[in-house]
């Protein structure tokens, strides 16, 4: 290794030293912080180059190994998430041309299906569906389920109103389940959103799980909650 190569190893340990030690003064990985402190230091502590997002983690007391303690619900973040969110419609008649003017990227029905069937592309994030083309999306339930995108009464895309469900989605509307590890992921908006808005978007999501907790589920619900960014540490929320 050459003497120059040497002194630039050298100053990135320093650096790194230097940033690890600022980061111990204003950061403190055993205190649990209220959700105005956490969003402040997540968004200070934020290395990204980019518009990172900000995400809530909770643990839960649940056991995700029962049926009636599985968490899995929808919540309208006041603020949205920050993210653009393709939505595809499988609809027919009038809640064709409802569910365009409301902001669905793709709308069909037949002709919609054939052609995720032929491609095997699903270039959206969520499907809405009217309940009377739940059977007509047989031929591709494979395709959808396998990418977590079946319509679902459960999270409110499969309705009879699939137009107003569209709108709500593009306004900020998202589901959220728990995962095998009990626990619940979910972005509460970008690193670029003011703290009031983050703190409002965290409170309402919180409420909600909170409301939705199952009767089973014994002893303490919620177990510890924390924020980040997206590559960032987390920082744990008092929830008590």
């Amino acid at each position: 290794m050459t003497k120059k190569k040497e002194a630039a190893k050298t100053q990135a340990v320093k650096k790194e030293e230097s940033k690890s030690k600022e980061e111990k003064k204003e950061f403190d990985r055993n205190v649990a912080y209220s959700i105005e402190e956490a969003i402040q230091l997540a968004k200070e502590m934020s290395k990204e180059k980019f518009d990172a997002s900000i995400e809530a983690h909770f643990r839960l007391g649940i056991d995700p190994r029962k049926g009636d303690q599985q968490i899995r619900n929808t919540v309208s973040l006041p603020h949205g998430t920050g993210k653009t969110v393709r939505i595809a419609a499988f609809v027919e008649g009038a809640n064709v041309d409802a569910c365009k003017k409301a902001g669905a990227d793709l709308v069909g029905s037949d002709d919609l299906i054939a052609e995720i069937k032929k491609t095997e592309k699903t270039d959206f994030q969520v499907a809405v569906a009217e309940p009377t083309m739940m059977k007509k999306l047989g031929p591709i339930a494979k395709i959808l389920g396998t990418r977590g995108l079946m319509p679902s009464p459960k999270n409110d895309t499969v309705t009879p109103n699939p137009a107003k469900a569209v709108e709500e989605l593009k306004k900020g509307k998202i589901s959220f389940k728990n995962d095998d590890t009990s626990n619940i992921h979910v972005v509460i908006g970008k690193k670029s959103f003011k703290e009031e808005q983050l703190i409002e978007n965290y409170n309402t999501l919180l409420s909600t799980i909170k409301r939705i907790k199952p009767a089973s589920a014994k002893g303490t619900y919620i177990k510890s909650a924390n924020i980040s960014t997206s590559m960032g540490k987390g920082i744990k929320i008092d929830v008590a």
